[in-house]
Parts: C-alpha cells; sequence; structure tokens
C-alpha cells in the first residue's frame, strides 16, 4: 500500500471505524458470524492484498492460474481436483507449503516477480456438487479485495454463477469477469454474442458494467492468446500500488456496510416485531376486560335467578298470610309451633336446596369461564412463539423465554388449578362474608347451606314476630286485619333485605375471585412488558448510534473513493 500521511490517516479512522462496529455489534447481541465478519474486516487491513479466482470447477480456474503464472503449479483434470483453497504468495522457493491457521487453505510460495505485494487465490467450484467446496468459497469471499469471475465460454454465466455474483455483489466486492475456453467460439459473432450475454447478465446482477475478458487458458499455455494479454494489461493497472491501496481500504469498508445493513435489518425486524407484541399485549388485555364483562354479565343473570327464587318465596309467603290470618283460623293460630312448621313447609318450602344449587351453578359458571379464558390466553401466547430457527439473537432469546413464561404461567395455572380447588376456595371466602350475617353458625357449612340458614332464620324471625301477642284475649276486631297488613309489610323487608344482603356477598366475592385472576395476568405479563420497554429504548439508542457509524462509513468510502 501507498506511504502517505493521506493513506495513514484513512487507516487509522478505518481501524477505529471497525472496531466500533465490532463493539457496536457485540453490545446488540449480532449473530456470532457478523461479529466475526467485522473482526476480518479489521485483520484484512493488515493483509496482504487479496487477489481471489472464482468459478464453478469446469471452468478452468486451476488452468487459468497456471497459464497466468507461466508454470504448472496447480493440478489440472477434469473433476474438482481444488478441495480447498490455495494462496500463493510470491517467494523464492516453488511450491514450498507455508502453515497456516486454517486446515482448508494451503499457502504455497512460487516466484511471482509481477505479482509482488498480491496474494493470487485459487478457490474450488462455486456450484453445489461438493456443497464443502462452496461453503469454503463463499466463506473466503468477504476477504477478498478483487475478484476474478471465471465463467466457461461453452456454458456461460449459469444459474450457479448468477447467485454467487450476486453474493460478490451483496459483499461489494470489486470483480473483473474472464470468459475462459474462448477458442470454442468459431467466429467473432459468437464471441460477440458471448460477451453481450455475460455483460447484460453481470450489468443485471451488479448493478454496473465490469469489463469482461474473452481469453484461452489453454492458447496461453501453447504459446499465447491476445485475450489474455488483453487481461494481463488490465490486471497490471488494477494492481498498481495506487489502485491496490484504494481497493484494500475499500473492501474492508464494503464489508462493513454489508454487515451494517444486516444490523439494521436486525433491528428494524425487531422493532416490527415488538410493535405486533406490543399489539399482542393489548389484545389480551382487551381479551381480559371482555372476559370481565362478560363474567358481569354472567353474574347479573345468575343474581336474577336468585332473584326469582326469592320472588317465588314471597308469593308463597303472601299466601300463606293471608290464608292463615283469619278468624276462621283461629284454632290453627293458638298452635304456634304447629304455625310454624306450615310456614316452613308451604312458604319456605325449598328454597334453601333451591339456592344452595343455584349458587352451585354459579361456582361452576365462573370457574369454567376462568379456566377456558387461561386456554385462550395460552393458546394466543404459543401462536406468538418465535420459530426456534431464528433465536439467534439476544433480543429474539430474551423475547422467546419471556414470552414461554407468560404461555408456561397459564400452562401451570391450568394444570395445578382445578375446578373443586377454585370452587372450594370461592366458597370460603363467601362462607367467611356470610358469617356475620347468619349468626352462629358451625364452620365448615356449603355456601347454599349457610345461604339456607340465612333464609330460614329470617323466615322464623318474622314468623315469631307475625304470632307474638296473638292469644285469645288481644283478638280484637281489627287485630287479625293489622297483623296481616304487618305481616306483608315485614315480608317485604325481610325478602328485601335478604335479596340485598345476598347480591352484595356474592357480588362481592365474584370481584374479588376476578381481581385474582387478573392479578396472575398481570403477574405473568409483566416481565414481557417491561423487557418490550427496555428494548424500545435500546433499539432506539441503536437506530442512532447504527446512523453514526452509517455517516462515517460513507465520509470514508468517498474519501477513499477520491484516493489518487
Amino acid at each position: 500500500m501507498l506511504v502517505t500521511a493521506a493513506v495513514q490517516d484513512l487507516l487509522s479512522r478505518e481501524r477505529a471505524l471497525l472496531a466500533d462496529l465490532q463493539a457496536f455489534l457485540e453490545s446488540q447481541g449480532a449473530p456470532p458470524e457478523a461479529v466475526e465478519y467485522a473482526r476480518g474486516a479489521a485483520r484484512a487491513l493488515d493483509e496482504t492484498f487479496l487477489l481471489v479466482v472464482v468459478g464453478e470447477f469446469n471452468a478452468g480456474k486451476s488452468s487459468f492460474v497456471n497459464a497466468l503464472l507461466g508454470a504448472a503449479v496447480l493440478p489440472e483434470g477434469v473433476t474438482p481436483t481444488t478441495d480447498r483453497i490455495y494462496v500463493l504468495v510470491h517467494g523464492e522457493k516453488p511450491g514450498e507449503l507455508e502453515p497456516t491457521r486454517d486446515p482448508f487453505v494451503s499457502r504455497l510460495t512460487y516466484p511471482l516477480p509481477s505479482l509482488e505485494g498480491v496474494a493470487l487465490v485459487d478457490t474450488p467450484g462455486t456450484n453445489a456438487i461438493i456443497r464443502q467446496h462452496q461453503a469454503l468459497t463463499e466463506g473466503f469471499l468477504p476477504r477478498a479485495d478483487l475478484v476474478l469471475f471465471l465463467t466457461s465460454a461453452d456454458r456461460p454465466f449459469t444459474e450457479s454463477e448468477r447467485q454467487f455474483l450476486g453474493l460478490a455483489a451483496r459483499w461489494g466486492r470489486s470483480v473483473v469477469l474472464v470468459v475462459n475456453k474462448a477458442d470454442l467460439l468459431e467466429t467473432p459473432q459468437q464471441r460477440e454474442q458471448v460477451r453481450q450475454f455475460v455483460e447484460a447478465g453481470a450489468r443485471g446482477v451488479l448493478g454496473l458494467n465490469p469489463p469482461v475478458f474473452l481469453i484461452s487458458a489453454r492458447a496461453e499455455q501453447r504459446g499465447g492468446d491476445e485475450g489474455f494479454r488483453a487481461l494481463r494489461a488490465a490486471l497490471v493497472a488494477r494492481l498498481s500500488e495506487t489502485e491496490r491501496t484504494r481497493l484494500k481500504l475499500q473492501s474492508p469498508l464494503a464489508t462493513a456496510a454489508e454487515i451494517l445493513s444486516g444490523e439494521e435489518a436486525r433491528a428494524e425486524a425487531a422493532r416490527q416485531t415488538l410493535q405486533a407484541d406490543l399489539a399482542v399485549l393489548r389484545d389480551l388485555e382487551a381479551q381480559r376486560e371482555r372476559h370481565r364483562e362478560t363474567m358481569l354479565g354472567e353474574l347479573d343473570g345468575q343474581l336474577n335467578r336468585l332473584s326469582r327464587l326469592l320472588s317465588e318465596f314471597e308469593v308463597r309467603a303472601d299466601r300463606f298470610i293471608d290464608d292463615k290470618l283469619r278468624f276462621s283460623n283461629l284454632r290453627g293460630l293458638m298452635n304456634s309451633r304447629d304455625l310454624e312448621d306450615q310456614f316452613r313447609r308451604e312458604a319456605v318450602a325449598d328454597l334453601p336446596d333451591a339456592i344452595d344449587r343455584q349458587f352451585g351453578t354459579m361456582i361452576d359458571r365462573f370457574v369454567e369461564a376462568n379456566l377456558h379464558f387461561w386456554e385462550d390466553v395460552q393458546a394466543f401466547l404459543i401462536r406468538r412463539q418465535p420459530p426456534g430457527d431464528v433465536a439467534r439473537t439476544r433480543f429474539s432469546y430474551d423475547r422467546g423465554a419471556l414470552l414461554e413464561g407468560i404461555a408456561g404461567s397459564a400452562r401451570q395455572h391450568l394444570e395445578t388449578t382445578t375446578e373443586q380447588e377454585l370452587a372450594r376456595q370461592l366458597s370460603r371466602d363467601a362462607e367467611d362474608a356470610l358469617k356475620g350475617a347468619v349468626g352462629g353458625l358451625a364452620g365448615g357449612i356449603g355456601i347454599g347451606a349457610g345461604l339456607g340458614a340465612l333464609v330460614g332464620a329470617s323466615a322464623l324471625d318474622f314468623t315469631g314476630g307475625i304470632l307474638a301477642g296473638l292469644t285469645l284475649g288481644s283478638l280484637g276486631l281489627f287485630v287479625l286485619p293489622n297483623k296481616r297488613l304487618q305481616a306483608h309489610r315485614q315480608l317485604r323487608q325481610k325478602v328485601g333485605a335478604l335479596r340485598e344482603a345476598l347480591e352484595q356477598i356474592i357480588r362481592r366475592e365474584y370481584e374479588r375471585e376476578q381481581e385474582r385472576a387478573d392479578a396472575r395476568l398481570r403477574d405473568a405479563i409483566s416481565p414481557y412488558t417491561r423487557f418490550t420497554a427496555q428494548e424500545e429504548t435500546r433499539l432506539e439508542s441503536a437506530r442512532t448510534r447504527a446512523a453514526e457509524l452509517r455517516a462515517r462509513l460513507e465520509s470514508l468510502r468517498s474519501e477513499v473513493k477520491a484516493l489518487g
């Protein structure tokens, strides 16, 4: 490379940029290969200029390299003879192997005065006949400073070659197109036709017009080839000290641009994922609210059914009062115990059992709806889990773990909480609330039985009030009609108070259990809510940092392009 103050300044700033890029990638939890590419781009600044020869195995790469060197340095054949990457460097002893860190890379020395300061790299075939060969070549591409892309005149620009050239374009490599075996083209028209075909294909992939040279490695080895002489002259110009310096500085910057673009794309994908996840959380909240509204609607319906039971009791009690508090029933009125028994049978009847059954139905419906809600939450979150093959970055791993935590909470709730357990819990809470209203009840009774006892106690209480003072001596002309009116008023008061007490107790217990369900959902979701907020902050900071790196990168690329 040129040793000038301008070049040294560019080198220093480029190294700083690549170091900052690597630190940025590591801080963002980028894929390991992206970090390694950034590290390799920084190392490339200190490596020999790499002139890399690529192409399909039958394009005659080894023959081309031997013709370029003027000696049979590499083995040739009709099968894929190159099973590794050969790096040829100038040295006094031909064919001397130098150690490398990569078992698939062989470093050979050969007297190359015309290519001093340049490492000539021969790669395996780019086509997928031997997958390992293609992987070797594609992995080496980001390190190339100049690519000699070989295709064959008998099958120019195949689909696999088009794909590989697209990869070179993606990494921003400088490319020279070489069409080998041009001696198979018999007329100038055929040669021009192939040239135009290759140029058009390259233009479609690269978006520019790289130079295209038609050569014959076989003719060059036998005595000389006009196309080869034109290629040599072009290489001498491209490998001049100034141009070589420019390419050497451009290549790591092109690699950095591709890596940064990849990280920006990953960050944008993460932002979109977060937006989708925020929508999921909003949907869950909407589901929770709909569940609450559904449960309240269900509760109103259940309370209406309880109210109907009390209304039916009220009708029976009214009828009992009207039938029994009459002068024609004076004998029956004198026996208070018998009158109470009649009131139990005819007015109270099966009210306690009916309330017990109704409350059991309420519990079953409430528990069933809650369990179905958690099943829906679990299924909803499972569908939001990221696919296994994308969990390669810290973001996707953390996100997946937290979503699994929410789904796991739902799953654990479903597995460990049975309908009977929830019913017992709800019953215990309601029973505790009833103990103050039903004085003297022993612990452990069912909620329906407790409510029935409350009804029974209220019924006995108001019948006792009716019968109090009903003696033969107090029976006057207006006593029984007045008692009847008093009994109806007491009945209204008692039933109204009972209806209000039942509604307050049941509504309170429903709301308590609903609050517990809401709390479980909030506890499950809150870690992911915090994660989302933290990731949004991180991604916004990353966007700012990426923009700073991009500005420095583009500034350096402009200065390198103008070098000279």
